[in-house]
């Protein structure tokens, strides 16, 4: 299985993200990763949607999609650049603080809150860097961590 980013431009209406998301459950389509936000048109919003399959599955999404009123633009994007947010609270004492501060220090991560015992820090990167700072913090002790989802814009 292959990963695929889908960027689906829709009208910024209430309920389109139930609609499109539903059109996903109903056709047994996983969805691995969602962002959504509005456009530099307000009237517009960006769907940035990750999905695992192949190009037959892929083909049909876009096909679905297409259909629904809301619905705009959607493209598959092959030469974009992806970005994802993390914040992650790790550790478990003080004396593990340092170290941990050593792989953010690494990674460009900026600590955003210190706690007796844990730190909490934010990093953004391609999805591979936050994977791999995620693995570096595992022996820490992660106690949090949230994402935001992959964020995607095709290259010109």
């Amino acid at each position: 299985m292959q990963e695929y980013v889908l960027s689906v431009k829709v009208a910024n209406n209430a309920g389109v993200l139930p609609r499109v998301s539903g059109l996903f459950s109903r056709r047994f389509f996983n969805i691995k990763s969602l962002n959504a936000a509005e456009t530099e048109v307000e009237s517009v919003s960006r769907l940035t949607i990750v999905v695992e399959g192949d190009l037959k599955i892929l083909e049909q999404i876009k096909s679905q999609l297409l259909k629904l009123y809301e619905v705009q633009d959607v493209q598959i994007l092959s030469d974009a650049v992806c970005r994802e947010h993390i914040l992650i609270r790790a550790g478990r004492s003080s004396e593990e603080r340092q170290k941990i501060i050593e792989i953010a220090n690494l990674y460009r991560a900026k600590p955003v809150d210190i706690a007796a015992d844990s730190i909490m820090l934010e990093l953004t990167g391609e999805p591979k860097k936050i994977n791999s700072f995620v693995e570096l913090l595992k022996p820490y002790g992660i106690i949090k961590m949230v994402r935001s989802g992959i964020t995607a814009l095709e290259r010109d």
